[in-house]
C-alpha cells in the first residue's frame, strides 16, 4: 500500500508528527471511500450472513429463551454488531506487506524516512474510520428493524463501545502485521495467514460469543488477544458487565496494544537484518 509522498516530520516535533499520522489516516479513508461498489457488496453480504447467524442463534437459544448467559434480544444484538464490527477490526484479508516482501518492493518502505509499522497503522485506522460509516451502521440497523435487538441503558455504554472498537481496531491490526512478517522467513506465508483467519474468527467472538466454550477454555481465551479484538467491544454494546468490570476489559485491550505494538517492533527489527529482496 503506498502511503503517497509523505515525509516524517523534521525535528522531531511532535505537532508536525500529528499532522503527519492525521494525513495518513486521511489517506487510508480516500483509499477506501473510492470502493463505493465494494462497500455496498460487503454490507449486503454481512446483511445476508447476519440473517443465517441471527436464525442460529434464536434456535439455539430454543424455549429457554437464553443461552451462556445471553438473552435472545442480546443474541440478536451478538450477531448484528459483530456483522458490523467484522469489516471495522477487518480480521482477515490484509496481505499488504506480505506482498511486498514477495515482490521486493518492501525495500522501498524501509528506504522511507515514516517506519511502515506506524504508516500500515495509520492507514488501516483510516480504513477502520471509514467503515464504521457504513459498514458497521448498516448492520445494525437492519437488525434493529427486523429483530428485536438489544438497546443499551447506559448512557456510558454507547462511548465506550467506541472507544473499545477503536482499540479492537488496534489489536486487530497489530496481530495482522505479526503474520505478514512472516513473509520475511517464509515469503510465501500463505499458510500461517489461514491458519490466523481460522482462529480469528473462532476465537475472536465472531462465529460465537466466547461464553460457548467449555469453562476451561474461557479462562484460557481471556489469556489471548483475541477476545480483545471483538468480544470486549461485543460485551461493552450488551452491557454484560458493569461499569468497573468493562473499564477494566478496555485497560486490557490496551495493555494489549502496548505489547503487540512492541513485539511488532522487535520482530521487524530481526526481519529486516535478514532481509532477502525477491524480485526486479
Amino acid at each position: 500500500m503506498s502511503t503517497g509522498t509523505l515525509t516524517a516530520p523534521s525535528g522531531g516535533s511532535f505537532v508536525a508528527g500529528l499532522r503527519c499520522a492525521a494525513a495518513l489516516v486521511g489517506a487510508g479513508f480516500r483509499r477506501f471511500a473510492t470502493y463505493r461498489q465494494a462497500t455496498v457488496a460487503a454490507l449486503f453480504t454481512n446483511s445476508i450472513f447476519g440473517f443465517m447467524r441471527c436464525y442460529v442463534m434464536l434456535a439455539i437459544a430454543g424455549t429457554a429463551g437464553a443461552v451462556a448467559g445471553y438473552r435472545g434480544e442480546q443474541l440478536v444484538g451478538f450477531v448484528w454488531i459483530g456483522q458490523g464490527l467484522l469489516g471495522v477490526v477487518s480480521i482477515w484479508g490484509w496481505t499488504d506487506l506480505a506482498d511486498r516482501v514477495r515482490t521486493g518492493d518492501v525495500a522501498a518502505d524501509l528506504l522511507r524516512p515514516i517506519n511502515p509499522l506506524w504508516s500500515y497503522l495509520c492507514a488501516d485506522i483510516g480504513r477502520a474510520l471509514h467503515a464504521m460509516t457504513i459498514r458497521m451502521i448498516g448492520p445494525i440497523i437492519i437488525g434493529a428493524l427486523v429483530f428485536h435487538m438489544y438497546v443499551p441503558k447506559n448512557v456510558w455504554t454507547y462511548p465506550a463501545f467506541l472507544v473499545s472498537t477503536l482499540l479492537g481496531v488496534v489489536v486487530s491490526f497489530g496481530c495482522r502485521y505479526l503474520v505478514n512478517l512472516t513473509s520475511f522467513w517464509l515469503l510465501d506465508n500463505r499458510g500461517v495467514q489461514t491458519a490466523w483467519s481460522l482462529m480469528s474468527g473462532l476465537f475472536c467472538g465472531l462465529s460465537m460469543p466466547i461464553g460457548f466454550f467449555p469453562v476451561w477454555a474461557q479462562h484460557v481465551l481471556w489469556l489471548t488477544p483475541f477476545p480483545a479484538i471483538m468480544q470486549v467491544s461485543l460485551d461493552t454494546a450488551l452491557e454484560r458487565r458493569g461499569a468497573v468490570a468493562t473499564f477494566a476489559l478496555l485497560g486490557a485491550q490496551v495493555l494489549w496494544i502496548v505489547f503487540l505494538l512492541a513485539l511488532c517492533v522487535l520482530v521487524q527489527r530481526r526481519a529486516v537484518r535478514r532481509l532477502v529482496v525477491q524480485g526486479g
